[in-house]
């Protein structure tokens, strides 16, 4: 039986309601003539995902912590959380300022009423944010933004350069259709599949190329029919999956020591891997990729609001976007710093994917009435408890 690493239901359920749709009623009030902010609290505890927050432990010259506190006062305290139902139940729990969210929870937290308004006014770099992320509906309702963007980019195939002798996978079947690699073994007991309800969105991008018929047209807003065959091909993967992962350095662990050869995955593990020397690469294969485009957000009631303002402005400033890009693998939401980046390099954004942003559906959360389909859509909830039973072998 494949590892199932949070098997109680309720961790993913500790979620607020969603609406039925995403044109939620919410009417903020904040203060929107303000615009210098207050002196720090003294610290700021923000939930990231994996690698998002380096100071330096990993790697000397990976460090856009130390330098903040210095100038600010304010100490960085970081929680890491593996998937964005664990975040979402964290800023539920409360005691964080701010939070990375990936678009398929920061409307959930939008709507629940968990993240604040931001004032732009209090963040000077937010003209120099990419346009296209300015407006972002996974951060933007009527018209008020509960965010800064951080980084975006897709969710890679990575693979064992040996295991596929040099040449890349040019589709998911590899992960999703028991085979035989190009090393002459199954793949069989050794792939993985990402610990996420979000994850079913993989699997609907992969039939939208291999059954056409079933008239996919968004791997986020699925009929009946459409959901059906997507967590059926989720059950015949299962008896190949070796682990759901959601923990990054436990996933390059089993590629380092554990037989494993393929994997969605995030460029995080992969550039890690390849720094390491391993026989590591990622390509996106020819149905396309899902993806995420990062919001830090502010909690509703955080306690150190000045340094989290002070950590917003911070996060977007060229340095830190390039050399985080350049460690994680990612984009940056502020184009400029894409030149001049030591560790990024000339052609780094390119190599990140910086001209594939048309080509990746990024995470968004599923919801009832949906754009794509008259009959409407499979809301998250489902997807939710669906997906557990997927991983418990129902």
């Amino acid at each position: 039986m494949p590892h199932i690493s949070r098997p109680t239901i309720a961790r993913y359920l500790h979620l607020p309601a969603l609406a039925a749709s995403v044109s939620l009623a919410l009417s903020p009030v904040f203060a929107a003539e303000m615009t210098s902010v207050g002196k720090g609290e003294g610290k700021v505890d923000i939930v990231a995902w994996a690698g998002y927050i380096e100071r330096g432990d990993t790697d000397k010259a990976y460090d856009w912590v130390t330098a903040f506190e210095t100038k600010t006062g304010c100490k960085v305290n970081v929680k890491t959380a593996g998937t964005s139902d664990e975040m979402v139940a964290l800023m539920n729990e409360g005691g964080f300022d701010l939070v990375t969210a990936s678009g398929d929870a920061s409307l959930r937290l939008i709507a629940g009423k968990k993240v604040a308004p931001v004032n732009t006014k209090l963040i000077p770099s937010w003209g120099t944010v990419d346009p296209r992320l300015q407006d972002a509906p996974w951060h933007t309702v009527n018209g008020v933004h509960y965010g800064t963007p951080y980084q975006w980019g897709s969710n890679v195939l990575m693979y064992n350069t040996e295991a596929f002798k040099g040449a890349a996978p040019k589709s998911w079947n590899v992960v999703f259709e028991e085979q035989t690699l190009p090393d002459g073994k199954s793949n069989k007991g050794r792939i993985q599949a990402f610990d996420g309800p979000i994850y079913i969105a993989d699997a609907a991008l992969y039939l939208m190329t291999h059954k056409p018929e079933l008239g996919i047209k968004d791997p986020y807003e699925l009929t009946e029919a459409q959901y059906k065959a997507a967590l059926d091909l989720l059950r015949q993967q299962r008896k190949i999956v070796q682990r759901y992962w959601h923990d990054a350095m436990i996933q390059i662990d089993d590629f380092t020591n554990e037989g494993v050869v393929a994997s969605s995955s995030w460029p995080f593990q992969v550039n890690l891997l390849k720094s390491q020397k391993k026989p590591i690469a990622s390509t996106i294969p020819s149905e396309g990729a899902t993806g995420w485009a990062d919001t830090t957000m502010m909690h509703a009631d955080a306690a150190h609001p000045n340094c989290a303002y002070m950590w917003m402005e911070h996060s977007l400033s060229p340095k830190v976007q390039g050399d985080l890009a350049a460690w994680f693998g990612s984009v940056p939401a502020v184009p400029a710093a894409c030149k001049g980046n030591e560790l990024l390099g000339a052609e780094g954004c390119t190599t990140n994917g910086m001209e594939e942003f048309e080509r990746i559906h990024f995470w968004r959360t599923p919801v009832a009435k949906c754009a794509t389909q008259a009959e409407g859509c499979i809301p998250y909830y489902r997807w939710v408890s669906d997906y557990i039973a997927v991983l418990g072998g129902r």
